[in-house]
């Protein structure tokens, strides 16, 4: 009798277990399938950063790259294959390319619909101009941890190719004191090089200066050099200035703000680099700046007033004032939101599409509770014509409407430095699903 429920209890367990993990499988895939139909819906089939590209043909639907995605549901099994379900949510981890067991995925930029333009850089880091490096923003690694190591790796290769030889005021120049910056400049004072980094804003951070105040930034652990491990996922825009700060300090490593490269030239064996405080030399030089350059302009009359801003820092000065935002994005929408909170504000959001198609689901339900509230109102497909002293102009589907306006804040984007990197020489190169 004893045996016999041992068989029973052997049998339900030799069934019992492929049917948990099928009805669990399928419940994940069911789960994943709604996911990348939702995505199609809503037009958010784009991926904005480097994202992953998977090879049918190599993957075997383990979903070790589904499990590894920090993000949690940005990748999926659908009809037995790991897919990208929620492409515009994909902010580059790269996590599941080392998950994958077959070397399925790679990481690439754009699609084949839609290309982005990336500077040409070796896997060491060095462009087309032999002697200048890229790291970070620029070069398409966006994510803090990302921009920290290539900032890191950029240097251990640097290092290496320094020779004694040529008399030069500098072994490397760093331009630009963001994550990749910094980290380049932690690095090169830890292998002993004689090193300067400029930074053309009043103070160290990089892209993440130009954030509303409390913005919350999405990061991943990592290991700053010379400072330790930071385990974090989310921190402020405040708390990650004052990490870099305290890293500064406790590093002692030195960064001239306020001082913008205008020109980088290569004479006699080494790089002349002139900025706004004055000219030197270097053997090497490392670019780790961002990727919006110039802010992108509207190109309207009255566009110039000095009501107009392209960043939003302190939104308590705008209580009680009537403050349009141009843009659909998401620094356009989380200013709108910031302008809305304060007293007495009227905020409205022009985009010009119909509908928002690259921000968060965090900001997206954020925007729909401060609609239904009326906090923020939004004219989608609408676009301005010109700025007045005390209104805007906006053409709508419905045609031309004036509304009151005493600030305007345009946020749509910058215009990659390329003119700058021309004249440094470094090729640019449109990707279209590629690396």
């Amino acid at each position: 009798m004893i045996d016999q429920w041992i068989q029973i209890g052997a049998v339900a367990l030799a069934v019992g277990i492929p049917v948990i993990y099928w009805l669990r499988y399928r419940r994940k895939s069911n789960r994943a399938r709604a996911a990348l139909e939702s995505a199609v819906e809503s037009g958010l089939t784009e991926p904005v950063s480097l994202h992953p590209k998977i090879d049918p043909n190599s993957c075997i639907s383990t979903g070790a790259c589904v499990e590894a995605c920090p993000e949690k549901l940005i990748l999926g099994i659908v009809d037995n294959r790991a897919q990208l379900v929620s492409p515009s949510k994909c902010i580059g981890h790269g996590a599941c390319q080392n998950a994958c067991p077959t070397d399925a995925i790679s990481l690439v930029f754009g699609t084949e619909s839609r290309g982005v333009d990336i500077p040409h850089v070796k896997e060491t880091f060095e462009t087309n101009v032999p002697g200048i490096y890229i790291a970070g923003e620029l070069g398409g690694m966006g994510l803090i941890r990302n921009a920290v190591t290539q900032g890191r790796e950029a240097v251990e290769y640097i290092a290496r190719s320094i020779s004694g030889n040529g008399a030069s005021d500098y072994d490397l120049v760093i331009v630009g004191a963001g994550p990749a910056g910094l980290a380049a400049t932690l690095e090169a004072r830890k292998r002993g090089l004689k090193y300067l980094t400029v930074e053309q804003e009043g103070s160290i951070g990089g892209t993440v200066l130009h954030y509303p105040r409390q913005k919350l930034v999405m990061t991943q652990p990592m290991v700053i050099p010379m400072y330790g491990p930071y385990k974090r996922r989310e921190i402020s825009k405040e708390e990650l200035v004052e990490l870099w700060q305290d890293v500064v300090t406790k590093s002692e490593i030195e960064v001239r703000c306020s001082e913008k490269v205008e020109a980088i030239e290569r004479t006699n064996g080494h790089f002349t680099i002139k900025t706004t405080g004055g000219k030197c030399t270097a053997k090497k030089v490392l670019l780790a700046i961002g990727r919006r350059g110039t802010p992108r302009k509207l190109g309207v009359k009255g566009e110039h007033a000095t009501k107009v801003a392209y960043k939003l820092l302190e939104p308590e000065q705008y209580a009680g004032t009537h403050v349009l935002v141009v843009g659909g994005g998401d620094s356009a929408v989380e200013a709108a939101l910031s302008l809305g909170e304060q007293e007495g504000t009227t905020v409205t959001l022009s985009y010009r599409k119909d509908r928002f198609s690259r921000i968060k689901d965090g900001n997206r339900e954020r925007l729909e509770r401060a609609m239904a509230s009326g906090w923020v109102r939004v004219i989608l497909e609408s676009s301005v014509i010109e700025i007045h002293t005390d209104e805007v102009l906006l053409q709508t589907t419905e045609g031309e409407r004036t509304i009151p306006n005493d600030s305007v804040f345009v946020m749509i984007g910058g215009e990659l430095p390329t003119a700058f990197l021309e004249k440094v020489g470094i090729r640019m190169e449109r990707k279209y699903g590629e690396r």
